[in-house]
């Protein structure tokens, strides 16, 4: 049995290891570990909850607009601020431009190369590829003289050894399965993804100022105001513009991503029954429709367990605890308990070995990230999450649609999308699905300014003298890689306690506590070793193929079809004490 450790894992956000145990050409058992320390939540006790958001953007440099949403969304439910409509739309914008950014991001720039040999892209023919791409779509950029453009800049980089971002990898791999001519597309498509991501993401330039970590954001509304009539402020010339960035990032999603998508997939049918997990979902829903007291979103929400489509439950946010027994993190009520966030703790108590080291210590704490549960069980959040709640609520219409247009093209059934093929898949529908929306939200806040409704703040609830001497209060938003949710204690006007739980810490988290006491309900919490549940990762890394140890692509492949942001689950890095790379067989 070969002991392989890839630390730092790399073409995500953060600093990732994992430890796996290959058996027989087979992960039997894997262990996740984040390496960096988490401090935020600290920063912010004591500051006034207006403020939070802006620390809480700092969590990472990328998930900037996520974390803002959250910690708004959070303060305005503590203090009982409601938002008017253009705040809804305009929110409602910019965070699905994010995802929409993000997404495709991560296919082309984080994933895609575990799936495109782009050394194999040299010996393409031009001619073919574009015959190839032609066929899957009308996207004009296909040319046999386009291609053969792209093959001679890639050679000269080889030929001058400056890979730059494609140096570091394993190409020539026995799992890369694309011929040439799809490798030398996908490339092309990478290159233009870099210069389509540099145009989208104006969105929030002209929405939030600038990106990362817009400034627009405000608790009560947004701090943008909305007047055609006004050249200082959002006017038709902004719908005007807005409108043609969503053409062109609905040209793009629908002509080339979506293409590629199920051009890979189709060359990859078995990763369909490869990367399941532990087949429990969850979505907190978002994006809403309206603005009563209980609005309809978007996205809807929901609870899958035990892989069944056919039952839906309803999130209860009080059934949400996180865990330590194997976290380096010390609890006042002890490590083997689950707390609640508005009770959360974050006291950081490193117990692991003294980097660098061979492996981790998997009986004893092993890493920076807690273990959500949700009534003890543990959850894979995400698009997967979201798009399958979707397609078994049937709602929005268009996910299920485009869900079935997937499963029939590859000629699968519902079952794949339990997998790493299917959170690639899922995500690409999601992207489609918001593309197409937020141009409905544009054209609604063109007709609010149309009805000189310029409304953006609710003043109400500005000053602390309007609040509850003492409230708590949540935020939920369905960030690009899953659910979100950020925790406060506000007493006398400023920031008692504040915790978060993002997407890759339930993701991310390391195993519960064996013979966890807190309150299991009847469904199945998952596989369980001597140690307690894995978490999503380390089970959905169990039964996947490893053809060379020395160089575990398959692992990248299910690891990375999460899109980890270990920045977003630890927030502090020491860089004195990071390795810059390592991947080892013992």
């Amino acid at each position: 049995m070969a002991h392989i450790v890839v630390d730092p894992v790399t073409r995500i956000e953060g600093h990732l290891r994992v430890e796996a145990e290959v058996d027989g050409g087979t992960v039997k058992e894997a262990w996740s570990s984040s390496t960096m320390f988490r401090g935020i939540e600290l920063i912010l006790r004591g500051r006034d909850p207006r403020d939070a958001w802006a620390f809480a953007q700092r969590i990472c440099g990328v998930c900037t607009t996520v974390h803002a949403i959250a910690s708004i969304r959070a303060v305005e439910n503590a203090i009982g601020a409601v938002p008017p409509p253009n705040a809804r739309l305009l929110r409602n914008i910019i965070m699905s431009a994010q995802v929409v950014h993000d997404h495709v991001v991560h296919f082309y720039h984080l994933h895609a190369l575990d799936w495109v040999d782009v050394v194999s892209a040299l010996s393409a023919d031009p001619a073919k590829t574009s015959t190839l791409a032609q066929s899957i779509s009308d996207w004009p950029l296909s040319s046999t003289s386009y291609f053969s453009g792209v093959r001679d800049r890639v050679k000269t980089f080889v030929e001058r050894g400056q890979l730059g971002i494609f140096a570091n990898a394993y190409w020539g791999h026995p799992a890369y399965r694309l011929p040439p001519e799809a490798n030398l597309m996908a490339v092309a498509h990478y290159l233009e993804a870099l210069d389509f991501q540099r145009r989208f993401i104006k969105v929030h330039a002209l929405l939030g100022g600038k990106n990362p970590h817009p400034q627009s954001f405000l608790v009560g509304g947004m701090a943008t105001p909305v007047d055609p009539d006004s050249q200082s402020a959002l006017n038709m010339d902004t719908i005007a513009a807005l409108n043609a960035l969503v053409a062109d990032g609905l040209s793009f999603v629908t002509r080339v991503y979506i293409p590629d998508v199920l051009a890979i997939a189709a060359a990859y049918k078995e990763w369909a029954s490869i990367g399941s997990g532990i087949g429990n979902y969850m979505a907190y829903g978002d994006y809403p429709e309206d603005d009563g007291a209980n609005p309809q979103h978007l996205l809807p929400t929901g609870l899958i367990h035990g892989r069944d489509l056919s039952k839906i439950g309803v999130v209860d946010h009080a059934k949400i605890t996180e865990q330590v027994a194997h976290s380096w993190y010390d609890y006042s009520v002890g490590d083997d308990k689950g707390l609640n966030p508005f009770q959360g703790e974050t006291a950081p108590h490193y117990t692991g070995p003294k980097p660098p080291f061979e492996r981790l210590d998997t009986a004893q704490k092993y890493s920076w990230v807690k273990s959500p549960r949700y009534d003890g069980a543990a959850m894979e959040v995400g698009p997967l999450a979201r798009m399958l709640v979707a397609y078994s609520k049937g709602s929005p219409a268009r996910a299920k649609v485009l869900i079935d247009k997937v499963l029939s093209t590859l000629g699968v059934g519902p079952e794949a999308l339990f997998s790493t093929l299917g959170r690639i898949a899922a995500r690409a529908v999601e992207t489609q699905v918001l593309i197409e929306s937020i141009g409905r939200w544009v054209q609604d806040l063109a007709e609010n300014m149309a009805r000189r409704d310029y409304r953006i703040q609710d003043n109400s609830k500005w000053e602390p003298s309007s609040w509850p001497r003492e409230c708590f209060g949540a935020g939920f938003h369905e960030a690009p890689r899953g659910a979100l949710g950020h925790w406060v204690h506000i007493n006398n006007g400023s920031i008692v306690n504040y915790q978060c739980i993002v997407p890759s810490t339930w993701n991310a988290g390391p195993r519960d506590a064996l013979g966890h006491p807190g309150p299991y309900s009847t469904w199945n919490a998952g596989p369980r070793d001597a140690l307690g549940h894995p978490g999503p990762y380390e089970a959905a890394l169990v039964g996947t193929p490893v053809a060379k140890p020395e160089q575990p692509l398959e692992i990248l492949r299910t690891l990375h079809s999460f899109d980890p942001c270990m920045a977003c689950g630890v927030h502090v890095v020491d860089a004195t004490k990071r390795e810059l790379a390592r991947v080892r067989v013992a």
